[in-house]
């Protein structure tokens, strides 16, 4: 996968993030979830 577009994914997953925190989201399995995957590429962009 291009660097592009796992940059356009961890913005997209962060804002999710924050989107759902803000909504007051209690579902944690979603948020680990999406954590989990923003890690997955944060590792891979080795950030």
């Amino acid at each position: 996968m291009a660097i592009n577009q796992l940059e356009s994914n961890l913005e997209a997953i962060t804002h999710t993030i924050a989107q759902l925190k803000k909504d007051g989201c209690t579902d944690e399995k979603i948020l680990n979830d999406l954590r989990e995957e923003r890690e997955k590429i944060l590792k891979d962009l080795n950030l």
